[in-house]
């Protein structure tokens, strides 16, 4: 089974809330809610790997010392293992707008299991919780 490296973020605002982002219609996984990120390509970093996707998908820039690594999720789906490292981000300049057009919320951390999020991210949540 091919394993996926995919980096993610969890972004932190001055009142505590974390942003995620919906993923769009004709992409795998439509409509579930996830922390930004992407896949990680040959020969990147998974800090790089966010620092670039930041800036694609949201218009943000951050940098590597501003990436805390928080935990991991290993989830097997049909057809490939994900293996995705999150970060915790405090601090970017710019503010998060959609550029691939997905949906974005600020969210409470008790609030994150209202959102339908795909199956590796679940775990991610009482993790986080505990930790904002």
């Amino acid at each position: 089974m091919k394993t996926v490296l995919v980096s993610a973020v969890a972004l932190i605002d001055p009142d505590g809330r974390i942003l995620l982002a919906q993923r769009p219609e004709g992409k795998s996984m439509a409509g579930l809610w996830e922390f930004p990120g992407g896949k990680i390509e040959s020969g990147e970093t998974p800090e790089a790997a966010l620092i670039r996707e930041l800036q694609e998908e949201l218009g943000i820039d951050t940098w590597a010392s501003c990436l805390a690594p928080l935990t991991f999720a290993s989830h097997s789906y049909d057809g490939f293992h994900l293996l995705m490292p999150l970060f915790v981000c405090r601090k970017w300049n710019g503010t998060p707008i959609p550029r691939e057009g997905q949906k974005l919320a600020w969210v409470r951390a008790k609030d994150l299991r209202s959102y339908p999020m795909p199956e590796a991210d679940v775990p991610l949540i009482p993790i986080l919780r505990d930790w904002v």
